[in-house]
């Protein structure tokens, strides 16, 4: 009983000792810097195994449905703008490299560089997200819905594409003013913290607009271009006359040959540019067009491109928390795991996406 009291109090000093002697930036429960790196590196990969898994699924189910329908696969990938496609992948090849380059100045204590590099990935994130809203809304102008929601129209437009675009705006335009008010504000108390968090948020919400102002421009020349391959188009709702798909055909293309592969062509019919397959020309009883076949890869399409986008949206705030806690000067050669961890995130989310683009984009 003795011998515990003599040892209570030098296990307390030695417990003092070790708690003054920890950083702050090192967990209690982590001996040392590298053993919470290597912890935190562990636990990143094995979150990121599940998201592997988790896409997987849509992979599957996307290599599966295109199997059984790939006349339907080629039919409505004809309406997704390639170009739009194009330069969101390389947005985001690009935001790799910038996230990358802010593992490496972190490391080197170079903060001006870190922050200006994670500003950089998450003005890149907003305007994929800004060039994204332009090809949902006009998706949505024309009815291309998923599932039982697909009323793609032949006359008309399905809604106004001004209004759809202009919701999905409005988040974005209100983040956008809070960021420039907070940015006057850091000017006006003239803190080099604020500063430094305020600058990136007010860039990365300009840049949302620079997408959205990118993707208007390039649906507009597209809409422009008749018979161009994104021509402005609307697709064939129900059954069309037999005697208008003969006459359209005889005036526009060739029946197919037994066998010959369906390629999309744009018809004229009642002053407005139709694009429809030559299958559906020669056989006007095909249901590519139906909810039930069309309404599937858009379903499916909405379904990957969608998850897709939250994952941009998360990582975009945990970007943010790092540009918080790299303008505070926190980061050094000891401790860059956080900046180190968003990183592989990010990469996985970009990897993801050049899959996508050719699965989506790109159908033959």
């Amino acid at each position: 009983m003795t011998a515990i009291q003599d040892t209570a109090p030098h296990t307390d000093h030695a417990h003092d000792d070790h708690h003054h002697d920890h950083p702050s930036w090192l967990a209690h429960h982590f001996d040392d810097a590298e053993q919470q790196y290597d912890s935190g590196k562990l636990g990143m990969w094995l979150f990121l195994v599940t998201e592997v898994l988790f896409f997987s699924g849509m992979f599957c189910a996307y290599a599966l449905y295109r199997n059984r329908n790939p006349e339907v696969f080629e039919f409505c990938s004809a309406f997704l703008n390639e170009k739009l496609g194009a330069i969101n992948t390389g947005v985001l090849l690009f935001s790799s490299l910038t996230m990358a380059w802010a593992v490496r100045a972190s490391q080197l204590r170079q903060h001006t560089l870190l922050v200006g590099m994670l500003a950089a990935t998450l003005a890149c994130a907003a305007m994929f997200l800004g060039v994204k809203a332009v090809e949902y809304s006009h998706k949505w102008e024309l009815g291309l819905l998923p599932g039982k929601f697909y009323v793609a129209q032949l006359g008309g437009h399905h809604g106004d594409p001004k209004g759809y675009l202009e919701t999905l705006c409005v988040v974005p335009m209100i983040l956008t003013v809070l960021s420039a008010l907070y940015y006057v504000y850091s000017w006006v108390v003239n803190s080099t913290f604020h500063k430094q968090v305020a600058g990136p948020l007010l860039v990365t919400g300009l840049c949302f607009f620079v997408g959205v102002f990118l993707g208007q421009t390039l649906e507009a020349e597209a809409a422009d271009s008749h018979g161009g391959e994104h021509a402005e188009h609307h697709m064939v709702q129900g059954h069309v006359d037999h005697a208008s798909h003969d006459h359209a055909a005889a005036e526009h293309t060739e029946h197919p040959a037994d066998g010959a592969a369906a390629m999309p062509v744009v018809v004229a019919s009642a002053g407005e540019d139709v694009k429809v397959m030559k299958e559906q020309l020669a056989t006007p009883d095909a249901d590519v067009n139906q909810k039930s076949m069309a309404g599937l890869f858009f379903s499916i399409y909405y379904c990957m491109t969608g998850v897709h986008a939250i994952h941009i949206l998360g990582g975009m705030a945990v970007i943010t928390w790092l540009i918080v806690k790299a303008a505070r000067h926190e980061f050094h050669e000891q401790y860059f795991g956080p900046v180190d961890n968003v990183g592989l995130y990010w990469h996985l989310v970009d990897f993801i996406w050049i899959y996508l683009f050719p699965l989506l984009y790109l159908i033959t």
